[in-house]
């Protein structure tokens, strides 16, 4: 019964498999089993238990399987237990596989197959593209099966997951299997549980070395062991974990790192490392890019393991966390280990950047002193490390770990410290250093104290509880506006002289005088200067400083050779800080000092200085006060009795002391002293003293922190081997260490706003010449005499071009710069040359020599731009000097641009070398656009622009003035547009303060290229021309003619005397700006009459001749015709573009309105009209309306129709057109009325006109040459006919033009007087027969009542705005 219903379940698998009904996704064979039978696990899958008697029926099942009509093509997993397979069943299989292409998973356990079912698996592997994950557990393959999967999957692309479980596949199935992970680039998993430990390495090697993205575990369980395990490899967080592998294995595993590029953490913590992996590690480490984490804790590395670890650290650019916990190395492994990690001079660069977090540390790790030293140096010079951890040491004391957070102070970068374990960390004093570093250093965020004594014993309270405080934000600082100010307590005293004036030995006797434990015996001592200096003199500048009592007073002694000259501008105090100069200069001449100096060149030495003072002060952006000067001269042992030329010196010094009165404030005692005998100065020191408390109470107060820094300076200068220059970190640190107002208080404070109140501190600093700070550069120089007289002394007397053979015109490149400046100043021999690169790197010199404009970039947007050097230029003087054009028809023009102060300012020696590189940039930007060119010589610039040619000259033996020359194939107009377009607002950028005069060169000068000593007197002042220009009348403008005068060298003639024609001397533009002067004077006469401009509405140019005729009836509608006549001025500039035909236009109409005034001004000298009781007003005018505009006329012709009469108020002085008059209108003018009126018009109204428009326009021009004949005119009937500054011109134009006529004006005022009594006469019958007689008609239609004047009883018609104004100078007289 039992073998029945067995038989029955079997074939009812078997039918199962067939039937269509269950949709079977997964089918598991239990083979060997007690008993047979199949059950169904799930709706989609069964388990079919086949007993060793019933083994038959396996094979039919798998047939049933593979068989093409088997309707089960749902199948996704197959799995055999105990199945012994032959090559037949192994084929059915892979029949099976091949018909059904959704099994996706095939799992065999406890399987056992021969030599020929593996081959034949194997095989079916090669074919299969369906298959995604084979698992093989305890199933006996070996190496053997382990080579012939290794093959197949060599081949198969589909399979994603190997599993090999339990299987001892060897070292030789494992290298198979390596061989394969190198070619197949699709397998995501491998999962290996071997016997041994050794099967990991080739697997893990070939996934790292071949950069697979491949899931990687190995298991291992040795000689019965628990199973543990030994490697793993997760692609998606690229990590990679080895837990036990031995030496060999470990170094062929570090090996393969090295080009990988999927592994960024490696964690090795506990496996066993020698200096030997340590040594390949160093290679990894150097080459590999990705790595960021690296874990070597308790790997047993020693000192050796270390020193290859760090010297990877050296090259290493990607690494970030790296874990040294639990070794056994010592304090010099944490030596090395550290070193990449730290800086051991100003200018060395931290080797290692990257690396953000490192720990070390254990019971068996010995610190010591030398590891403590490294640390302390590591955390002070460190800028990229946020993590340190010491852990579980057992060799450092308590005060160890002070002197490690003392360290901390100046440490910005370090977040987090962890001491976690540390057997000394204990102690009240630890406890209190801790808390003094967190109060200065507000950027550490963590500290792990646990389970150390002090964690133990409950006292890590304060410390957490400062922490939080670190993390909350401070109230917000003070701005700088608000920080404290002071009197200052510094001052300088500049000591200016030539060379060998004495101002070193100056110094020193001063130096003897300031000594508080100067002997008083020793005041009758003289200095014996050292025999080595007397050889060599003091080159460059020295800089003394004394305490009087608690005043700072330091010394500059300018040094007086020629090359330091350009650097006196630099060192020249600014922004009203605390200083003075002594002028010094030796009575007798150099070098010997025998031969007695003259007062002229005593005067001259004196003169240079001070005019050094005054134009460096105008320079100077703020000057609260005028610079104090005292003279002194020296070598005054060697007179014996006073002499004449003594008495002469002593007058041109007070000819000097008037000359600069209001430039300098002048000491009035001359110093005469033996600078040798500090007795002979004593009088000198007094005064130094006494004028530095006076001036530091005069100059604007300083921030207080500066007096408190000098000295925090100065201590800091000490402890640090007096070092002369300090980084900008370094200057942060010392005010987060030393002072508070300047300290960053939290983390989250506002940091930018603290940099900017020391970058305030330190600027003051520099104005008070304690410090000099360059904001861009990043550092400070806090030894002033060090840096002015060593580092710029060196730089300046740098000789490029011996060095540099392939330089050319002043350009240099940056890097070869820098290769001379080492070779310059560093000697081959040790402790000789120069310590400026103790201190300040090549790049820094370089960017400190562009910050002074010792050279200069030629394009600053580019970081390997050339760079001109002036200094090294070639001096051109002396050499023959020609035009590189020498066509005919060129065109020669000169500018002469001279200190407009001349005799108290110059342009001082810096001036030209910033000139050069100010032009040099323009010229660089037009190279391309109009194929510009720039040479350079010491003290010439030559420019060529598109045909133009053009040569800068430096001239005068101070400097102050300088020479523009063009020699061009362009006209006046466009060459002079260069120079004042492009070079002289170069000039005037780089003279700040200094005011400069332009004046027109003789062009002959610039064609013959004289030399500059002979064109002294060969130049005008270019506003003078104009006003010339101005001041002609216009028909002579354009022949204008300025002569020059002869030029001779001891009676030889060097240039003849000649003239040349304005034309030739000034463009167009100058021209056209002195007519436009013209122009604008009409404008201001509208603009007086407060009338707005008004258009032509017509649109067209009125011609000149009927101007007069076309003019509104009103004296503001006069105006307006003045505005017309600006109008055609104005057509004429438009229109007209050649410069002759628009002056000619001028001329011509000039000329016409004088020719016209001269005819008609004779009859009006002497006018008055008495006309008795004054029935009507006598000041009539005419209106012709045409195209709704309103017309005066000004000329009566019988016929005329459509005018009105209108009245004048007759107010003296303010005679004016009434507002909304009616008027009465004529119908047609007849013969009587043209016989009448015509000659009043013609004589008089056209008269007025034409002396308002010519009048207005002259006046600016020729206002001085007109004598003042107004009286004249305001006998016009009684009144003014012009009003304001208008009438006043236009009565001065009168007068002028009647000057030669004054006895045909006698004859024409009869004239008028007859012509004005026969219109009054028409005009009383006109009104008479319009029935307005009466004073009450002439109210109501012209708005006038008639009054008498208080003084002279004159009658006089007015409107009613002048009665109610006037009401006390008038009474009416009513009719």
């Amino acid at each position: 019964m039992a073998s029945n219903q067995i038989l029955r379940e079997l074939q009812w698998a078997q039918q199962a498999i067939k039937s269509e009904g269950l949709n079977l996704h997964s089918i598991s064979f239990y083979l060997s089993q007690p008993t047979s039978g199949c059950y169904q696990e799930t709706d989609n899958s069964i388990s079919v238990n086949i007993s060793k008697e019933n083994l038959p029926f396996f094979s039919h099942l798998l047939t049933t399987l593979a068989a093409p009509s088997s309707p089960n093509s749902s199948l996704r997993n197959l799995e055999f237990h105990r199945v012994e397979w032959d090559s037949q069943q192994v084929r059915n299989l892979g029949t099976l596989l091949g018909h059904n292409q959704n099994v996706q998973q095939v799992v065999f356990r406890r399987n056992r197959f021969n030599g020929k079912s593996l081959s034949d698996l194997s095989n079916i592997l090669k074919g299969n593209k369906v298959i995604k994950e084979v698992m093989l557990s305890k199933s006996g393959i070996g190496s053997v099966g382990a080579e012939l999967i290794a093959s197949a999957l060599m081949v198969n692309d589909s399979l994603e997951e190997l599993q090999i479980w339990e299987d001892s596949i060897g070292s030789r199935g494992a290298e198979e299997l390596s061989k394969m992970i190198e070619v197949n680039s699709t397998l995501k998993l491998l999962t290996i549980f071997d016997s041994n430990a050794i099967t990991a390495t080739p697997l893990i090697s070939a996934v790292v070395a071949r950069n697979r993205r491949m899931e990687v575990h190995v298991w291992s369980g040795e000689n019965g062991e628990k199973s543990s395990k030994v490697v793993e490899f997760v692609p998606e967080n690229s990590t990679l974990r080895i837990y036990k592998l031995n030496l060999s294995g470990t170094c062929r595993v570090t090996c393969s790192l090295g080009m990988n590029f999927t592994v960024k953490s490696l964690d090795m913590t506990g496996v066993k490392l020698k200096s030997r992996c340590a040594k390949e590690f160093r290679l990894v480490l150097e080459q590999n890019q990705t790595l960021k984490e690296v874990n070597l804790s308790r790997t047993c590395l020693k000192d050796k393991g270390i020193v290859y670890i760090a010297a990877g650290l050296f090259k290493n650019r990607s690494l970030q966390t790296l874990h040294l916990s639990g070794n056994w190395f010592s304090g010099m492994g944490v030596e090395h280990l550290l070193c990449p990690l730290s800086r051991f001079s100003a200018l060395q660069r931290q080797a290692n950047t990257t690396l953000a977090c490192i720990t070390f540390g254990g019971e068996k790790t010995r610190i010591g002193r030398d590891g403590l030293a490294a640390i302390v140096q590591f955390l002070k010079t460190n800028e990229t490390v946020r993590q340190l951890g010491i852990h579980d040491d057992e060799s450092l004391r308590a005060d160890d770990f002070v002197k490690i957070f003392k360290s901390l102070e100046k440490n910005a970068s370090l977040k987090c410290l962890s001491l976690q374990g540390c057997k000394r960390v204990e102690g009240e004093i630890l406890l209190q250093t801790i808390m003094e570093t967190l109060q200065i250093n507000p950027w550490i965020e963590d500290i792990d104290l646990s389970r150390t004594p002090l964690h133990n014993s409950e006292k890590t309270r304060l410390i957490y509880q400062r922490l939080g405080q670190n993390e909350k934000t401070e109230p917000d600082m003070d701005s700088v506006k608000d920080m404290p100010l002071t009197e200052p307590k510094s001052c300088r005293v500049f000591f200016c002289g030539q060379e060998c004036a004495g101002k070193t030995a100056l110094c020193h006797s001063i130096a003897q005088n300031f000594s508080a434990s100067a002997l008083p015996y020793l005041d009758q001592v003289r200095t014996i200067v050292n025999p080595v200096e007397q050889a060599v003199r003091s080159v460059g500048m020295k800089i003394k400083t004394f305490k009087d009592e608690d005043t700072r007073i330091s010394i500059w002694n300018l040094a007086g050779q020629h090359e330091f000259l350009s650097l006196h501008d630099l060192m020249f105090p600014g922004h009203g800080s605390a200083s003075f100069f002594i002028i010094i200069s030796s009575l007798f001449r150099k070098p010997s000092n025998k031969e007695p100096k003259s007062s002229t060149e005593i005067e001259e030495d004196l003169q240079y200085w001070l005019r050094f003072i005054v134009s460096n002060s105008k320079r100077a952006i703020q000057q609260c006060m005028l610079p104090s000067v005292a003279v002194v001269l020296t070598h005054s042992d060697k007179i014996n009795q006073p002499s004449q030329n003594l008495h002469h010196t002593v007058d041109s010094i007070q000819r000097l002391r008037d000359k600069f009165q209001g430039f300098v404030d002048f000491y009035p005692t001359v110093f005469t002293v033996d600078a040798r005998s500090s007795a002979s100065v004593s009088k000198l020191t007094h005064h130094i003293r006494k004028t530095s408390k006076t001036i530091l109470q005069r100059v604007p107060r300083v921030y207080q922190l500066c007096n408190d820094l000098i000295q925090i300076l100065s201590d800091w200068r000490s402890e640090n081997y007096n070092k002369p220059a300090m980084k900008w970190k370094e200057f942060g640190e010392l005010c987060q260490t030393k002072v508070p107002p300047l300290r960053i208080r939290s983390r989250h404070d506002n940091k930018e706003k603290v940099e900017m109140k020391r970058r305030a501190i330190a600027t003051c600093l520099h104005h008070m010449g304690e410090v000099i700070y360059f904001d861009e550069l990043g550092f400070l120089i806090i030894d002033c005499e060090w840096f002015c007289g060593e580092a710029l002394g060196q730089l300046i007397k740098l000789n490029v071009r011996k060095q540099h053979s392939s330089e050319k015109n002043g350009f240099v490149s940056r890097k070869e710069l820098e290769k001379i400046l080492r070779g310059s100043l560093q000697s081959p021999i040790p402790g000789m040359g120069s310590k400026v690169f103790e201190n300040l790197d090549a790049s820094d010199l370089v960017r400190m020599m562009l910050k002074l404009e010792l050279c200069y970039e030629e394009d600053p947007s580019d970081p390997n731009s050339l760079l001109l050097i002036p200094s090294i230029l070639e001096e051109g003087r002396g050499k023959p000097q020609r035009w590189q054009l020498s066509m005919p028809d060129c065109v020669y023009a000169g500018r002469h641009l001279e200190c407009d102060d001349s005799s108290h300012m110059f342009l001082t020696p810096g001036f030209f070398p910033r000139l050069q590189v100010q032009l040099h940039n323009r010229i660089k930007a037009l190279k391309d656009q109009h194929g510009a060119t720039y040479s350079l010589e010491k003290y010439l610039i030559s420019i060529s622009i598109n045909g133009i040619y053009i040569r800068i000259e430096l001239g005068g033996q101070l400097g102050y003035y300088i020479d523009v020359l063009a020699c061009s194939t362009k006209n006046l107009t466009e060459t002079l547009r260069v120079i004042h377009q492009l070079v002289i607002p170069a000039i005037q950028s780089v003279c700040h303060g200094i005011p400069l005069t332009e004046n027109v060169l003789r062009p002959e000068c610039v064609r013959k290229l004289t030399p500059p000593r002979y064109r002294k007197t060969q130049f005008a002042s270019l506003q003078q021309l104009k006003e010339a220009l101005l001041s002609l009348p216009a028909e002579s403008m354009y022949d204008y003619q300025h002569t020059w005068s002869p030029v001779l060298d001891s009676g030889k003639p060097i240039l003849q005397d000649g003239f040349d024609f304005a034309r030739d001397l000034l463009s167009d533009d100058d021209f056209r700006e002195v007519l436009h002067r013209r122009y604008h004077d009409l404008y201001n006469l509208a603009q007086e009459l407060q009338v707005p401009p008004e258009n032509n509405p017509e649109g067209q140019s009125i011609a000149l001749r009927d101007e007069a005729a076309r003019v509104e009836p009103t004296f503001g509608g006069i105006a307006k015709g003045v505005e017309e006549v600006l109008q055609r001025l104005k057509i004429i500039e438009q229109e007209i573009r050649d410069l002759k035909q628009e002056i000619q236009g001028l001329r011509y109409y000039e000329h016409r309105l004088l020719l016209e005034l001269h005819h008609k001004v004779n009859h009006l000298a002497t006018f008055n009209v008495q006309v008795e009781e004054r029935k009507v007003p006598n000041m009539i005018y005419f209106v012709r309306t045409e195209n709704y505009t309103r017309r005066l006329v000004t000329t009566m012709l019988s016929g005329m129709n459509a005018l009105r009469l209108h009245l004048l108020c007759e107010f003296r002085g303010q005679m004016h057109v009434v507002e909304d008059q009616m008027g009465c209108e004529i119908m047609q003018v007849d013969n009587a009325a043209v016989k009448s009126l015509a000659p009043y018009m013609k004589k008089f109204m056209t008269l007025v006109t034409l002396a308002l428009k010519i009048g207005a326009h002259l006046a600016a021009g020729m206002g001085q040459m007109i004598p003042d004949l107004s009286k004249e005119v305001a006998h016009l009937a009684g009144s003014s006919v012009l009003c304001g500054a208008a009438g006043a011109s236009a009565a001065g134009v009168l007068g002028a033009a009647a000057m030669g006529r004054r006895n045909r004006s006698m004859e024409g005022s009869r004239d008028i007087q007859q012509d004005l009594r026969a219109a009054q006469q028409w005009v009383v019958d006109f009104l008479r027969e319009r029935k307005c007689s009466s004073g009450k008609d002439i109210a109501e239609k012209f708005g006038l009542w008639r009054v008498r004047y208080r003084d002279n009883g004159q009658i006089a018609w007015i409107c009613r705005r002048h009665i109610y104004a006037r009401s006390a100078e008038i009474i009416e007289v009513p009719i």
